[in-house]
């Protein structure tokens, strides 16, 4: 019986008790590779976030929120920014799953970055939460 309380505790703590075991912070060449664009990267999205355009979403990614508050010229430009951005963050989930020898753990990893994402963006940046966009 101890043993069906344990595991039920296990479960229900899943994502924190497994990533608790994991390194986040794990590097590889393929990591760093991601990492670099996603740094070079950003000074490109810091003003469309910054604009209200983009925000991050719960499950890790970025989203086009507002496609006014870019002007129509620049709309495919980023359009395109987001989808390398959330290309090189899923490759970077996976990656870092991959790189703690678990790779089923790549949705837990999206769901903890994705928790990151959301602290540490800045004042005014917009923000997905229980499905809602709100503004920090």
């Amino acid at each position: 019986m101890k043993a069906l309380k344990w595991l039920s505790v296990v479960l229900l703590l899943g994502a924190s008790l497994v990533l608790a075991q994991g390194n986040l912070d794990v590097s590889s060449p393929a990591i760093s590779a991601l990492k670099r664009s996603m740094q070079e990267r950003h000074a490109q999205l810091a003003p469309l976030y910054d604009s209200g355009a983009l925000g991050q979403t719960t499950d890790g990614g970025v989203a086009v929120r507002d496609a006014s508050a870019v002007p129509l010229a620049q709309r495919a430009q980023a359009t395109a920014l987001v989808a390398a951005e959330n290309a090189d963050r899923s490759a970077l989930y996976r990656e870092i799953a991959r790189a703690n020898g678990h790779p089923e753990w790549e949705a837990d990893v999206r769901r903890t970055f994705a928790g990151r994402w959301a602290e540490r963006a800045r004042a005014g940046w917009w923000i997905q939460q229980d499905g809602n966009w709100v503004r920090k």
